[in-house]
């Protein structure tokens, strides 16, 4: 059987829609073209903000230009799930009605790939004719405008127009970089087997404002009934910003600009997550055993020997094949605080790459992957919520008949309506990549002891203040 989600997906897409645009000019600071060292790069999707490592492939050793009358096109890439091979058909099925290009697809895992390895390429002049990418605001400045070589604009405008807003290089710019490849919501996933076996009343079976002390109490339990780990969180500042957002964090003065150091509400998350660490609530592989940069938390979870796992929507694929119905999986709300119960926006997008020699033939590429057809078969195969504003209009037949995944993209779905308009800010911000490493790495080092609290908050302003200095340089 396949799932129908529309009567879910068309009002909270056009909500995001919606707040995206209304909410991201309140905290961008003034910027220029240039951003900070692109070494420095964390997901964002979701992201992001936000996505999880992916399986290495290994790359086609190909022409990176023209042979004869045949284009080459470069593809930097990475999977979440099956959205790789999925997108291989499309690309296969446009180049036989486009015998002129070709596109090889390098696909890289997300961490090393995408966050270490491709902003060094496109610092360098090296980079790929098209990639996709999670950092979009510290991104941006390598991003091609494609706008004047697109046969419709005012499709991409009508269609993607406010997560455009996300790859901006300069505040109110009007640049068509790429699209979406998926929107995503953070949030956290369950495995109900578990709770049974211990005999544990899943949380938010009876109240829909489930506090995080709560869900920490209750995976406890579990853990120690079914000799399993309680709770993870991939290790990224991203994935603990909807968290602190709950808590009553602000993160910016009234000036717009970044401003941890005397945020209560930052800091209350903060020591949640120290104090989980530190008896052991929290598996430690993830953030103190991953020796830097982004980590996933989903390995554990997938194994069937963790009871919580804070991620995102981008998973609900990879656990539709990894796991499928080897136990009972699925997403649950986003936990509460005294401010909210919200997750962060994100998403994966696709983008051309600015140093293309062939920019006609990347609209061309690009033009055909978004046609409205297309983006439906892609979204419906790949479990992704659409960051397709006309999708949320018609709807989309996910091609899905697991009841895990149903619940979750449900579950996703409605979290959508729940995100605070300081998550959309965070999401917009130009430099929230910078502001997240800083949160990630040093919250790490008071983990494992190296720095107290108070200090970690002073060092990661210290940081931000001074990467976003640079990058406005």
């Amino acid at each position: 059987m396949i799932q129908s989600l529309k009567t879910r997906i068309l009002p909270l897409l056009l909500l995001v829609a919606w707040v995206t645009a209304a909410c991201a000019p309140q905290t961008t600071a003034p910027t220029t073209a240039a951003t900070a060292a692109p070494a420095a790069a964390e997901a964002t999707a979701a992201p992001s903000e936000e996505a999880t490592a992916a399986p290495t492939e290994e790359a086609a050793e190909e022409p990176a230009a023209a042979s004869g009358d045949v284009v080459t096109l470069r593809m930097t890439w990475y999977d979440d799930g099956n959205e790789g091979a999925i997108l291989r058909e499309q690309l296969d099925r446009f180049e036989a009605e486009n015998p002129d290009i070709r596109v090889v697809m390098d696909t890289v895992p997300y961490a090393s790939g995408i966050q270490e390895t491709l902003p060094l390429q496109l610092e360098a002049g090296e980079g790929p004719d098209m990639a996709r990418v999670t950092q979009l605001g510290i991104m941006s400045r390598y991003m091609l405008d494609l706008r004047p070589y697109l046969t419709d604009a005012a499709y991409w405008e009508e269609n993607f127009g406010p997560f455009l807003a996300w790859m901006q290089a300069e505040p109110g710019g009007n640049a068509i970089p790429g699209y979406m490849t998926q929107l995503t919501v953070t949030g956290p996933f369950i495995n109900r087997t578990l709770f049974e076996q211990a005999g544990v009343e899943v949380p938010s079976d009876s109240s829909d404002q489930v506090t995080w002390e709560e869900w920490a109490a209750a995976a406890r339990e579990v853990a120690d009934a079914t000799d399993t780990f309680a709770m993870a969180m991939d290790r990224s500042g991203h994935r603990l910003a909807g968290p602190a957002v709950s808590m009553g964090a602000t993160f910016f003065d009234a000036d717009g600009n970044p401003q941890l150091v005397g945020d209560e509400g930052f800091k209350q998350m903060a020591q949640l997550m120290v104090d989980w660490h530190a008896d052991g609530t929290m598996i430690p592989e993830v953030w103190i055993g991953s020796a830097g940069s982004y980590q996933a938390g989903n390995e554990p979870f997938i194994n069937g020997q963790l009871v919580f796992y804070m991620s995102g929507s981008w998973q609900v694929g990879q656990f539709t094949q990894l796991i499928g119905d080897a136990f009972d999986w699925e997403a649950v709300p986003n936990p509460c605080g005294p401010a909210a119960c919200t997750g962060m926006p994100g998403g994966a997008a696709l983008v051309a790459i600015n140093t293309t020699e062939h920019p006609e033939e990347v609209a061309r590429v690009m033009e055909y992957l978004t046609a409205e057809e297309n983006m439906k078969e892609f979204y419906a195969r790949t479990l992704f919520i659409p960051g397709h504003l006309g999708l949320a209009a018609s709807g989309v037949d996910f091609q899905v008949d697991l009841p895990q995944a149903i619940t979750s993209l449900n579950v996703f779905s409605s979290e959508v309506g729940k995100l605070t308009p300081l998550a959309y800010d965070l999401q917009a911000y130009q430099y929230n990549t910078i502001l997240f490493n800083a949160i990630r790495d040093r919250l790490t080092q008071v983990f494992v002891g190296e720095l107290t609290l108070d200090d970690a908050i002073q060092r990661m302003q210290d940081d931000i203040d001074a990467g976003i200095a640079a990058a406005q340089q």
